[in-house]
């Protein structure tokens, strides 16, 4: 059986690594890794292909950046060729990138079974491209692998056969286990100077917080606060030291003497800080799922959530898009009011385990 594994973005990485580790070791399935290039930094996208132990990609497309509408189109045109030479048995997309729907929209029509990896979270925000790439790839898909209740859930409101639907565990929460031990060996505190949490770990590239200057220059108000009784470490999305630039805000952040800009790092090293944070601010998906796993707080500057488990039983905040909220929420987690969670079900490092076993059947 050949099953093509696509990737697009580094949120797809952790992803596949456990999946493409786990079908190597299946005599029945032919894995065929397809990068389409749609996060473009080869340094980065390098970087983590290195730390997550992920081998080379049999295809590389090459897409690079643009419109959402141009960058799907382009991953269909390059994608049906992959297909037309390939002619695997199941295409298996991970996330809600726009790699996930336009590699899912091409097999669709070429008739060739879909499995996706992360089915049926939901944000109910229609506003967010990842909510319509999920809806898009549920509806197509022949395999639904779920990652928390709430997918379910979603799932069956939306009239997705019961049968196509497997609760699975979650993928992401398979990588940070296997590579836990790896990640202690990881200089990054001792180069930084940074002690066990003593730091706070921040994270923002949404277009909510940093793609207006008034929002973005309110948030660096609260750092100019945070930092006088905290360390502020921000590894900066090239997106917001884009944005940092245009809006004339890097003589700002330059000023605060204890906050630490730092160019994106890779997996190995970002797993270590946020082990060691004392807490995590953030408007990543997975990153509220990985700080719920280790129990680490973690304050979400999104109005919402498709990760709603990380709230239920996590360690995770929402706090809004509301920079005035940052300062008096991290005082609590400093004075000592902080969140206590829970793994939830089936974030146990198997998941991939789990869903190419129900493949291989």
């Amino acid at each position: 059986m050949k099953i093509i594994n696509v990737v697009g973005a580094r949120p797809n990485f952790m992803k596949i690594a456990p999946i493409q580790r786990e079908m190597t070791k299946h005599g029945s399935i032919k894995p065929v890794l397809v990068h389409t290039g749609q996060h473009y930094d080869d340094k980065m996208s390098r970087l983590f292909f290195e730390d997550l132990e992920i081998p080379e990609p049999d295809v590389y497309l090459g897409v690079g950046s643009g419109t959402h509408a141009r960058q799907t189109a382009t991953i269909m045109i390059e994608f049906e060729k992959v297909l037309e030479r390939e002619k695997p048995d199941i295409v298996l997309v991970v996330g809600d990138v726009n790699s996930t729907a336009a590699c899912s929209l091409v097999a669709a029509k070429m008739g060739i079974r879909i499995a996706h990896v992360e089915a049926g979270l939901r944000s109910f925000d229609r506003t967010m491209p990842e909510e319509i790439n999920r809806l898009v790839t549920d509806v197509l898909s022949d395999y639904l692998f779920v990652s928390e209740r709430s997918g379910l859930d979603n799932l069956r409101r939306e009239g997705i056969s019961e049968e196509k639907v497997f609760f699975t565990g979650n993928v992401m929460i398979d990588s940070l286990v296997y590579f836990m031990r790896k990640a202690e060996q990881s200089r990054i505190l001792d180069q930084l100077a940074l002690e066990n949490q003593s730091f706070a770990l921040i994270t923002l590239h949404r277009p909510s917080n940093v793609d207006v200057k008034q929002s973005f220059a309110a948030l660096l108000d609260a750092f100019a606060v945070l930092e006088k009784e905290i360390r502020i470490v921000f590894p900066i999305h090239p997106r917001s030291r884009k944005r940092l630039h245009e809006f004339g805000l890097e003589a700002r952040a330059g000023r605060m003497q204890n906050l630490l800009l730092l160019d994106p790092i890779g997996y190995l090293d970002f797993m270590q800080l946020m082990r060691r944070a004392k807490f995590v601010l953030t408007d990543s998906g997975g990153i509220q799922e990985e700080t719920t796993y280790l129990g680490i707080p973690c304050l979400t500057m999104r109005e919402n959530t498709e990760r709603p488990v990380t709230i239920e039983v996590g360690t995770n905040i929402l706090i809004g898009a509301d920079a005035k909220r940052v300062v008096p929420e991290a005082r609590k987690i400093l004075d000592g009011g902080v969140k206590k969670g829970v793994i939830p079900e089936l974030w146990d490092g198997r998941a991939a385990e789990r869903i190419v076993d129900i493949l291989s059947r």
